[in-house]
């Protein structure tokens, strides 16, 4: 099994008040699943033993930089949502890019980084998020096959012989396999990077109807990444240097797409890839102006929310957003309160 096996897979972001959201939560039913509070507690429990969530941290994606910029729908956007921020005009957003690691310490060359994340707040209204990686499907579908994974990962010892608990979860997990085998490649740059938020919303026009759908983030400028020697000559924290860098020559676009669930496709199981062949549409632009001014205070105050939705999106019935958001809930406590 390669290097990645080792790694703490991320869930990324935040939630809410960690009391308001395990109320809400202690037994949340949507059609056809539920979540409880014991499941988010044992998730939370095994992520809060990381070295970023032992440190008061974020439990993942604990080391990132955070920008500004702003949002402009394209005109078929307004034809799959009646959301605020779709139907024209320039809407300010807020962007955190990150490392994937559970660790604020990891290196930017180091395999662990990965996957990366992008998360965006549309200023609009109350906000509405979108919380993404660098990977099209996620590594489970479950909240239960993720308990798994940090189970497998908390049992392995590397010291002992194979096979590892996490080896043996990897192997008869075909989805967590290929997500392992993915993570290979360093961007040259965040704003070289495509991200994926693998879970499904259902989007709602004027008229009521309904179309469930995953984002994809796709740079204006294409995607591009570093070779074994390319990542031998880099520092540590090149990927906020060079974004520093990069940003006081000039702003930079992200392509925003809605790829469109096709007849069959699982809108309940985000590891699961919907074929490239369906429809998707250009939602709009989302231009990067420049780093915040204090990067440490929005590091430490921001939290994004995967169902922080607004009018005109809504939860499909995948399992995970809501898990998502609560496990972020007891991650912001947690670090609210060091």
């Amino acid at each position: 099994m390669n290097r990645a096996i080792t790694t703490k897979f991320p869930l990324g972001g935040w939630g809410g008040a960690y009391g308001r959201l395990l109320a809400l939560l202690a037994f949340t039913s949507f059609p056809g699943w539920s979540q409880s509070a014991e499941l988010i507690q044992q998730i939370a429990g095994l992520m809060s033993q990381s070295p970023s969530g032992k440190a008061g941290q974020r439990f993942a994606h604990a080391k990132g930089i955070v920008c500004q910029g702003a949002f402009e729908a394209s005109p078929e956007a307004a034809s799959i949502s009646r959301a605020a921020h779709f139907r024209g005009g320039s809407v300010p957003v807020t962007v955190r890019f990150s490392d994937g690691a559970s660790d604020a310490a990891v290196a930017d060359t180091s395999p662990d980084a990965a996957p990366q994340g992008m998360a965006i707040r549309f200023m609009v209204g109350r906000g509405t998020d979108i919380v993404a990686i660098s990977h099209n499907g996620f590594i489970v579908g479950t909240g239960e096959e993720f308990l798994a994974l940090l189970k497998a990962q908390a049992a392995t010892d590397p010291s002992k012989p194979h096979p590892w608990p996490i080896e043996g979860f990897i192997g008869s997990h075909p989805h967590a396999l290929k997500f392992v085998q993915d993570l290979k490649a360093i961007p040259a740059s965040f704003v070289q990077e495509s991200f994926y938020a693998n879970n499904a919303f259902r989007f709602i026009d004027s008229k009521g109807k309904v179309q469930a759908g995953r984002y994809q983030i796709v740079p204006a400028g294409g995607s591009q990444y570093l070779d074994d020697r390319a990542v031998k000559s880099k520092s540590p924290d090149f990927l906020r240097e060079e974004l520093r860098a990069r940003l006081a020559g000039g702003p930079v676009k992200f392509r925003l797409i809605l790829q469109l669930a096709g007849l069959g496709d699982r809108t309940s199981d985000g590891s699961v890839v919907w074929p490239d062949d369906r429809k998707k549409i250009e939602l709009g632009v989302i231009t990067i102006s420049s780093v915040v001014a204090d990067n440490a205070a929005a590091e430490r105050d921001l939290a994004f929310d995967p169902i922080r939705l607004t009018d005109g999106i809504e939860l499909s019935d995948d399992p995970l957003p809501v898990l998502r958001s609560a496990v972020y809930a007891i991650s912001v406590a947690h670090r609210r309160s060091k």
